[in-house]
């Protein structure tokens, strides 16, 4: 199997799927074995599924990317509460492998979120960091002494995040002593060596590199947040759409006006001005540059709360729509706050309070 995955990194990568990695870039005219679903992104962000075969020969058109995965089962060890590290939920989650599938969510994170390999590392800190987020405001419960009926909601509430924010399906999830493999003393020492070594300096670089440096990095930032918008969006208001029905007309009416406001949304986002520009031939300032490319990433932290929010919609009661809704009004709210920030020219007289 090292023969078939023939990419610019080691093809022993090709080993790691299913065990350290979960997907992996594919070039065209590669031989994929069976067992390894392809996900094909075109150059607007669209997903297709290779089709199954005895061997998938993939051919790229000139834009495309591919992806083989492993559907797994994986099975690893979440950690709820970032301050209780001995505690964790042993989870065994898979990924959907029908190739005749369309619109899979995890085919959408590959396309939006990922760029190259994606390790099973990398997955599982993301999986984490939404269930502690989710968690912390209150979208899941997960009380001490917990009940059986407590730990099904938890349970089927895991499943839908995770399914509505990664495409990942919890097969199996059950409380987990992790004490004796962690260490918390030594947990709390590195996580503190860690903040000092993020405030060091580092080695000052020659100057023109440096400024090249400053600009690079907050236009890739940028550039990453607005194919998540562009990608993710039009799917969000699809799932808001379907999620549940209204339980009155005043729902109904509200529902509909929070699909006209992401429907503009989405036609603003199409027509982002670019970064380093405040016009026509007028370049904009390496700090106003910075001041977008923050409401750039401030709106994908809106767009992760949307799908946590479009997940716990999936099992709302009628009751319980009304403030479900409320709080779908609040993040459409941020999202036009930040792409609206992210359109001008220049920020606000109290926007670096707030930043």
């Amino acid at each position: 199997m090292l023969g078939l995955f023939k990419r610019a990194t080691p093809v022993a990568d090709a080993c790691e799927l299913g065990s350290s990695a979960v997907a992996l870039p594919v070039r065209s005219g590669c031989n994929v074995p069976p067992q390894f679903p392809v996900v094909v992104v075109d150059a607007r962000g669209s997903t297709r599924r290779a089709g199954a075969a005895a061997a998938k020969r993939i051919e790229l058109r000139d834009g495309e990317l591919a992806y083989a995965f492993h559907p797994g089962p994986y099975t690893v060890d979440l950690l709820p509460f970032a301050g209780a590290p001995e505690i964790g939920l042993r989870t065994r989650f898979a990924i959907a492998a029908d190739a005749q599938a369309t619109h899979q969510r995890f085919d959408l994170y590959l396309a939006s979120e990922v760029s190259g390999r994606l390790g099973l590392d990398a997955l599982v800190a993301a999986m984490e960091g939404a269930l502690q987020r989710e968690l912390q405001d209150g979208g899941l419960a997960l009380p001490p002494c917990t009940t059986i009926d407590e730990w099904n909601a938890f349970r089927l509430g895991l499943n839908q995040l995770l399914y509505m924010r990664f495409g990942v399906t919890v097969d199996d999830c059950v409380p987990a002593d992790l004490g004796g493999s962690r260490d918390y003393a030594a947990l709390l020492a590195a996580r503190a060596a860690g903040g000092a070594a993020t405030l060091a300096p580092k080695a000052a670089p020659a100057v023109p590199a440096a400024a090249a440096d400053a600009i690079a990095e907050p236009a890739i930032a940028d550039a990453r947040a607005l194919r998540r918008l562009f990608l993710e969006l039009p799917c969000l208001m699809c799932g808001l759409r379907l999620a549940a029905l209204p339980a009155s007309p005043e729902q109904f009416r509200q529902q509909q006006a929070m699909l006209q406001r992401l429907d503009l949304l989405c036609v603003g986002v199409n027509a982002m001005p670019a970064l380093a520009m405040a016009a026509p031939g007028q370049a904009l300032g390496a700090a106003e540059q910075q001041r977008r490319a923050r409401h750039s990433r401030r709106a994908t932290v809106s767009l992760d709360e949307a799908w946590a929010l479009l997940a716990r919609l999936k099992n709302a009661t009628p009751a319980l729509l009304a403030p479900l809704y409320d709080e779908a009004e609040r993040i459409v709210a941020n999202l036009e706050a930040d792409c609206e920030g992210r359109r001008r020219t220049q920020g606000s007289a109290n926007e670096s309070e707030t930043a």
